[in-house]
């Protein structure tokens, strides 16, 4: 079978190179920032289970995050407020959040593995991976942290504003989020270049 891209690159850096995973979360929600992550994991030091987040139960997810924090070489979080998305487009922000995540590790990679098919305007050596968080385990790892930060984010923000129900649906658009919005109106996390709350704000 002929090996893809990433994992030809894999195979020429040396046993100890610096291989970061990176992934995001929360392009779809009409609330709150996207949250990226960047990984750099262990290789001494296997943690079984990493997978798709999205492929795992929240309590497997939050086990397999405490994990990384404890047990890889780097874990960190980059963010881009709602301000931000409106400002810049959610794609955009989205790789601001995941240059703001690599470069809060601290270290220079020597190749940057990130899920989808863009890659921020960095200058670090990197290949954008399709399907990579369950492809690639640094960014089955990254993918993890970045869904446990933001599941804890939008918790918080449901105690600030709890008739929107945050909680249940992290801000994605669900029945219960919409018909929240058309009755309460716009809140201070509520992205409004997104149609649904653009709709609402405009009274349509």
């Amino acid at each position: 079978m002929a090996l893809d891209d990433w994992e030809r690159a894999l195979a020429k850096l040396p046993a100890d190179a610096c291989i970061v995973g990176v992934d995001e979360v929360g392009r779809g929600p009409l609330a709150g920032d996207v949250v990226a992550a960047a990984a750099v994991l262990n290789t001494e030091d296997h943690i079984e289970g990493l997978a798709d987040s999205k492929k795992l139960s929240a309590k497997r997810r939050e086990v397999l995050s405490e994990q990384l924090y404890l047990r890889a070489h780097g874990v960190a979080l980059g963010r881009a407020i709602p301000q931000e998305i409106d400002d810049l487009n959610i794609l955009q922000a989205s790789l601001l959040a995941m240059w703001r995540a690599v470069d809060a590790l601290g270290v220079t990679p020597d190749l940057v593995l990130v899920d989808g098919r863009q890659l921020p305007a960095w200058n670090y050596p990197s290949i954008a991976v399709i399907k990579g968080d369950s492809r690639v385990p640094q960014i089955a790892a990254a993918s993890i942290v970045a869904k446990v930060a933001r599941d804890r984010y939008m918790c918080e923000q449901h105690e600030l504003w709890p008739m929107y129900g945050f909680a249940a649906h992290k801000g994605y658009p669900t029945a219960v989020h919409l018909a929240a919005l058309q009755e309460h109106g716009v809140c201070p996390v509520h992205r409004r270049s997104f149609a649904p709350v653009r709709a609402v704000m405009k009274g349509v």
